[in-house]
Parts: C-alpha cells; structure tokens; sequence
C-alpha cells in the first residue's frame, strides 16, 4: 500500500476547551505565589540588619538623649515599614490562594466535563464489542472519502468482510466464545490496516475498510495479514475465518452503490466457497 504506516489511536472527541492553558496558569501562580514569599523573606531580613545597623552604634557608644530620640523614632518607622510591607504580603496571598482555589474548580469541572464528552463520543462512534467504528460512523466516514476522491482524483477501495463459522461457534461454545472470535478478528484487522484507513463494524460477523487512496489490487496486502489468524477460548483453538468482497471507487458514484457493489462482490465469493467446499470429495476435507 502506497505512504507510511501511521500510529492508530482511538478517535478523540474535539474539545472547545483547554484544560492544559489552566494548568499553565495554576503554574504561573504558583511561581509567582513563590516569589512572592521570597521578596517578603529578603526584605524583612534586610530591614531588620538595617535596624540593628542603627542600634548597634548607639547602644556602644552610649549617645546622649537626642542622638536615642532619633534612633528611636528611625527604628520605629522601620519597624512599622516592615508590618506594612508584612501586610502587604498577606493580603496577595489571600488573593492568590483565592484565584488558586477559583482556577482549580474550573479546571476539575472541565476535566469532569471532558471525560463525559469522550464517553459520550465514544458510544456515538464506536462499537462497543470491538472498538472499532460502528455502522454509522463508518458511513459518515465513507461520504467524506468518496467527496475528498471526488475532488481530487484520488482512488478509493473498500473491503467488506464476513466472518465464517460465528454462528456454529456461538451454538457450541456460546456467545462468550463468539464475542472473542469478534474482538480477535478486530484486533488484528486494525493491526493489519494503515492508519489513514477506517475500520467498521457493521453488524452481526460484517465488518468494512474504507481504504482511502488505496488501488484495488493493492489489497491484497492486507488479505496477506489476515490469514492464518486464530484466537484460543477456555484451552480450545478457535481458527479464525472470513469471506471477502471488495470495489473501488468509480468518479460520481455514491457511497451507497459502491457499498453495494463490495456486497455484491462479498456475496459471490461466499457463495463460490460453500459450492467449493460441498464438491469436494469427503476423504480429502
């Protein structure tokens, strides 16, 4: 397939808000919250050497009453310029404690908020067996790539799948066991696909690729990763199995006829299968 592999992630909910730009700001506070405290720390502490400068020599050298009068009052101003600037600190403290605790509501409400936006997105994208796209999401998706060819020329192929033999797993081994077949063959069929590519589960064992710019021999590599593949249940190998069907885009077709056409194309190799299956000879199956 033509481009570089991409990393997959899970779909994410797009988000108005930024709970990082809150953070950034509780940080700035908190630095300046810091400095704060370590202006008020060296300023007391360079007042109160300026104080015992002035007190030292007058307590030495015994200076007579006037010389104590000044000392007196110039000790006392310092002294009230240190409970004023003490205050000072105080009160911004306050307020920066106050700002702090407004800023970290907001950001637990928006973070509450956001969590509840991917829930929710989630359910309203993804299939919740397999976490794949679920039918209507890939649908959206489908109309998109179909308009993005449409505009710019680019091929366009998608893959239908069908797995075989779910429904004699689930009446031998229960719908547990069939539900792992699922997530198994999900597992791997996200693994196995590019990360421009779009994996959906339809319904029941129906699964789609929208393979975006993407020639229809092409996918032959990715049939390649998915063969052979197994899963275990309580001990047991349970071979994993599927059926193929797959069109490429024609210029001004719509979403639907092409789906339908990969159907179209599903359906008669299911059916070429069973018929080969039922002529061969029973000593040799």
């Amino acid at each position: 397939m033509n481009g570089p592999e991409k990393n997959k992630t899970a779909p994410q909910a797009p988000s108005a808000l930024d709970p990082e730009k809150f953070r950034f700001c509780l940080k700035k506070i908190q630095r300046r919250q810091w400095w704060l405290w370590s202006t008020a720390v060296a300023v007391t502490l360079l007042l109160t050497l300026c104080i015992a400068s002035f007190a030292f020599p007058g307590l030495v050298a015994q200076a007579q009453s006037q010389t104590t009068l000044d000392l007196s009052i110039a000790v006392r101003g310092l002294i009230g310029l240190v409970l004023l600037f003490n205050v000072y600190v105080i009160y911004q403290q306050l307020q920066i404690h106050r700002i702090q605790y407004h800023l970290s509501g907001q950001l637990s409400a928006m973070d509450r908020m956001e969590a509840r936006t991917q829930e929710v997105y989630k359910l309203a994208v993804l299939d919740a067996l397999t976490g794949l796209h679920n039918r209507r999401a890939g649908e959206h998706r489908l109309a998109e790539e179909v308009s993005r060819a449409q505009r710019h020329g680019h091929p366009l192929t998608v893959l239908m799948l069908d797995l075989d033999g779910l429904k004699a797993v689930n009446d031998r081994l229960g719908h547990a066991a069939g539900d792992r077949l699922l997530q198994a063959f999900a597992e791997h069929l996200s693994k196995g696909t590019r990360g421009s590519d779009v994996a959906v589960r339809l319904g029941g064992d129906e699964f789609l690729v929208i393979l975006s710019e993407c020639e229809l021999d092409q996918v032959c590599h990715i049939l390649e990763r998915l063969r052979g593949l197994e899963t275990q249940w309580e001990g047991e190998r349970l071979p994993i199995a599927f059926s193929t069907g797959c069109a490429a885009y024609r210029p001004g077709e719509l979403p639907g006829d092409l789906l339908k056409r990969a159907d179209e194309a599903l359906y008669v190799n299911k059916r070429a299968a069973r018929e080969s299956v039922a002529a061969e000879p029973v000593g040799r199956r």
